[in-house]
């Protein structure tokens, strides 16, 4: 039962016929886990945290750097700082509903499974392959929704995989691109409002998941060009031979073969 002071905070939301009191009670009693508190994660946490998802957990073994900020709007005066621990308290002063649970550490594969499989839906808000891979092979091992993105300069990809529904990560992307083939953020720039649409977008694609609503991005990829404000949408397939979605597949997860696909982990 939604309390007085929640029907007053969450009323404009409340009034939207795909959510109502009943969703925002489901809200409420969700919980989401997001990899990165960086340009995507910072947006995305905001979001969700506004529209009171009871449970964020927040994974970044990273600081706060002035270079930063131009993007991650939510680790204001709190350089230096780890960015779990910064989204921690950002969240703790815009929603006393959310309770927030910090991992101030990078996600590897000894203590991904033991986190994945304490939320309800996963973000991938990272931005190096391994640590991509290394989520979406948990999250399918562990039957967890998952909702990706990332971002280079004025563009963004985004997909939602739902193990058993569709494809996943692998099934689009089977193995990562040689070391320094795709530049980084760090090398290439980006553009602070193309993390803001694209992590608010991942926010979006949780909550409907959370919701049971709308058309989620299962079985498609979403590419979006914000200097020519072009959507391309592409429809993908689960691959019969994916090594970890597929029936057949027998996936397990190894330190090394992550440590091997072209950079370092988090």
């Amino acid at each position: 039962m939604l309390s007085r002071e929640q029907i007053k905070r969450y009323s404009r939301q409340i009034l939207v016929p795909e959510v109502g009191g009943e969703g925002q009670q489901r809200l409420l009693k969700s919980s989401v886990l997001v990899v990165g508190a960086g340009g995507l994660g910072s947006p995305a946490i905001q979001c969700l945290a506004g529209a009171g998802v009871g449970r964020l957990g927040i994974v970044d073994g990273d600081l706060v750097d002035i270079t930063n900020l131009h993007r991650q709007t939510i680790h204001a005066g709190r350089l230096g700082l780890n960015k779990a621990l910064s989204a921690h308290h950002f969240v703790e002063q815009l929603n006393e509903d959310v309770a927030v649970e910090a991992y101030p550490c990078a996600l590897t594969p000894e203590n991904a499974r033991t986190l994945v499989s304490e939320y309800d839906v996963v973000l991938d808000c990272t931005d190096n392959f391994p640590t991509r891979y290394l989520i979406n092979d948990v999250c399918v091992l562990e039957d967890k929704p998952l909702v990706h993105a990332s971002v280079l300069r004025l563009e963004g990809m985004l997909t939602t995989i739902v193990p058993g529904r569709g494809h996943c990560y692998r099934c689009i992307f089977p193995s990562p691109p040689p070391r320094g083939a795709m530049p980084t953020c760090q090398e290439a720039g980006v553009l602070g409002i193309t993390t803001s649409v694209l992590g608010s977008l991942q926010a979006a694609e949780a909550i409907k998941l959370l919701l049971g609503t709308g058309n989620t991005l299962v079985g498609r990829l979403l590419h979006l060009d914000l200097l020519t404000m072009d959507i391309d949408e592409v429809v993908v397939h689960r691959n019969p031979q994916c090594p970890v979605c597929s029936d057949e597949g027998a996936f397990d997860i190894h330190l090394e073969q992550y440590a091997q696909q072209g950079c370092e982990l988090e």
